[in-house]
């Protein structure tokens, strides 16, 4: 005997089924609007960190009255003023959105001007580079994010050095200046001129001196130590920039005669990343020499 479904059942079931569908819709519902909100959350987020710090200007502050090296920036290097060679590698940079010369001197202006280098005039009371800078990024019409202080005495700089400091500041939200150290050579441990520095397990500085340092008890270079050569290229916060310029000089800058040592004394955070990099900073006149037969051993014009 055939066993049929009774209207009733037949109906009970289909409800059934018709609450199972339109749950399941609701469900899909839920989670492919989950993942739209979700997309969406990490589109912002990722317009935001890439906007983050991310106009960036270049300057190399440059000025005739040096107490160790009158007139440095003009010095010829291999046929180019040495103010040249600087601004020829930073323009290669990929983070600079523009470089400028700042100088308190027509004279190096213009030399500027000649090979075609945008130029702020500063003011001679300005008493580091990191005021130069400030002064000059004051006076440019569009505004930025990053500063970057490139000295002007580095003719060789590496431009991916320049692209390393200017990430390592975008991605250190914490820290308002960034810099970069390579390895000291051990005939370099006490010149007074090659600055050193040490950092944390995190990557942020500690201290920087002109004196040898971390500086052990036998009062002897330890051969196996890694000690780090600070680099003069450094960047900051444009808005910290305006702070520092501010701040009033601190007992330890004064005694080194080092401007990064005031953003660390304020309790400020400094981003430093170590680089494989030859220094060969001009800092008196016999190092010109040195530097020329470096070039042209390496057939560099």
């Amino acid at each position: 005997m055939a066993i049929c479904s009774s209207p009733s059942s037949s109906s009970s079931s289909s409800s059934f089924d018709s609450s199972n569908n339109t749950k399941a819709w609701i469900v899909h519902g839920i989670l492919a609007g989950g993942a739209i909100a979700a997309a969406a959350g990490a589109h912002v987020y990722m317009t935001r960190f890439r906007k983050f710090r991310s106009r960036v200007v270049g300057v190399i502050p440059a000025r005739f009255a040096s107490s160790r090296f009158q007139g440095k920036p003009l010095v010829q290097i291999l046929g180019k003023p040495m103010i040249q060679r600087t601004w020829e590698r930073a323009k290669l940079a990929a983070t600079l959105d523009h470089v400028v010369v700042a100088t308190d001197d027509e004279r190096i202006a213009d030399c500027c001007r000649q090979f075609g280098a945008d130029v702020i005039m500063t003011a001679e009371s300005c008493r580091n580079g990191a005021e130069r800078c400030n002064e000059a990024v004051q006076k440019l019409r569009k505004k930025y994010d990053i500063v970057v202080n490139i000295q002007g005495d580095e003719p060789l700089i590496e431009p991916e050095i320049i692209d390393g400091i200017v990430q390592a500041l975008q991605a250190a939200p914490d820290a308002v200046f960034s810099t970069a150290v390579t390895s000291l050579k051990p005939e370099d441990a006490n010149d007074p001129n090659r600055v050193k520095c040490v950092v944390d397990n995190r990557g942020y500085a500690i201290y920087f001196s002109r004196g040898l340092i971390p500086f052990n008890k036998s009062g002897k270079v330890n051969q196996q130590f890694p000690y780090l050569l600070h680099l003069g290229i450094q960047s900051y916060d444009a808005k910290f920039l305006k702070i520092y310029s501010d701040l009033q000089p601190t007992p330890l800058q004064l005694e080194e005669d080092l401007e990064q040592l005031k953003v660390l004394e304020n309790g400020y955070k400094m981003k430093v990343i170590k680089v494989d990099h030859d220094a060969h900073g001009v800092d008196t006149p016999e190092d010109v020499e040195k530097l020329e037969s470096l070039m042209r051993e390496r057939n560099l014009s």
